[in-house]
Parts: C-alpha cells; structure tokens; sequence
C-alpha cells in the first residue's frame, strides 16, 4: 500500500496551478456563466440597462397586441353594421314603391289607362331605386354569347343562331355592382337542325 499524500503541498508538485484565487490577482472573479464586462465598466449598470431595455419592449408588445385586439373587434363591428345597415339605402328606394302601389289599390273606379299610367310610372320609380344601388338587369338578346356566369340555360334549342348562342330568353336576370343576384333563364341555340 502507498502512505497517504495528505501531508504534500499542492504548491510543490511540479506544473500544479494555485486553487486559491487571492493567490492569482490579475484573474478577476466571476461567477459560472457571468459574462466579464470591460475594465472599468460597472456591471449592476449593465443589467439595469438590459432590464429597462427588456421592460421598454414588453410594454411595446403589450401595446401592439392590444392595438392588434382592437382593430379585430373594430372591423368585427363594422361587418356587423354592414350587415344590419347594407340594405338601408335599397330599403329607403323602395319605400316609394310601395307607397305607389297602396296608392293605386286605393283609388277606385279607374279607368285601364289610368291603371296604366300609375303602373308605368311605379315602374319608373323602381327603375330609379335600381339606379341608384347600382342593380341592372341581365337580358341577353337572341344571337348574343351564352355566358355561363351570368346565364342559366334551360335547355338546347334547334335555331338560326350560331350553336352555343342564346336563342330565347325567358326570364332577365339581375346584378349588383357586377355580383349576379339572379341568372337570366335563357334557351340555347343548338344550331340549325
């Protein structure tokens, strides 16, 4: 068995470092995972500094996701007006209408021209609520293109027209501001039979 080392200096062993760090003085001391700063520089002014940078930006995060919160719940807002209210203006157009319609039910012993000339001019106040929510009819002419976006077809039909054109329309149809309310119902030419 070898006698214990207890009574060797560490100091004597050749190549062996000092372990007491009074002993070393130009090491400064740092604790495991510190960063050293630059000779002169206070490092509780350093941490103070990143932790006023890290509470600047916290605060302008909390900032953006509130103003983010709010802009959703604004447009959110707006959908919902725009749906209870979108109608307001068409609403307010045909109020007239129908007062012309009441009107004319109401009158009694009218002569069929009479009759007419209130229809016609009902019809005009129509035509003029149309205008002015930008509503125009789809009424495609015999011989124009069959458009599949703004026609519905019925069927094919033997005809003068060139096949694949309208031959008949049978009922118009409607847009709004270029979106189609209602397809015109038309017949096809399936060429000269």
């Amino acid at each position: 068995m070898s006698a214990p080392q207890e009574d060797l200096d560490p100091k004597a062993a050749a190549g062996a470092a000092p372990k007491d760090p009074a002993e070393t003085p130009d090491a400064p001391e740092t604790a495991p995972g510190a960063v050293a700063g630059q000779p002169g520089e206070d490092l509780a002014a350093l941490l103070a500094e990143a932790q006023a940078k890290v509470a600047e930006y916290h605060d302008q995060l909390l900032r953006a996701h509130a103003e983010v919160e709010n802009v959703r719940r604004r447009a959110q807002e707006d959908v919902a007006k725009a749906r209870k209210f979108g109608t307001e203006s068409f609403a307010e157009s045909l109020i007239p209408v129908r007062d012309s319609l009441e009107a004319a039910l109401a009158q009694e012993n009218q002569s069929a021209e009479d009759w007419r000339k209130g229809v016609e001019s009902t019809l005009r106040q129509l035509n003029n609520a149309f205008e002015r929510n930008q509503m125009r009819e789809i009424a495609p002419q015999p011989g124009e293109a069959f458009d599949p976006h703004r026609h519905q077809a019925i069927s094919n039909v033997p005809s003068e027209h060139p096949q694949g054109a309208v031959a008949q329309t049978l009922q118009k149809g409607y847009l709004i501001a270029d979106r189609v309310l209602r397809p015109a119902l038309v017949m096809v030419s399936a060429g000269q039979s």
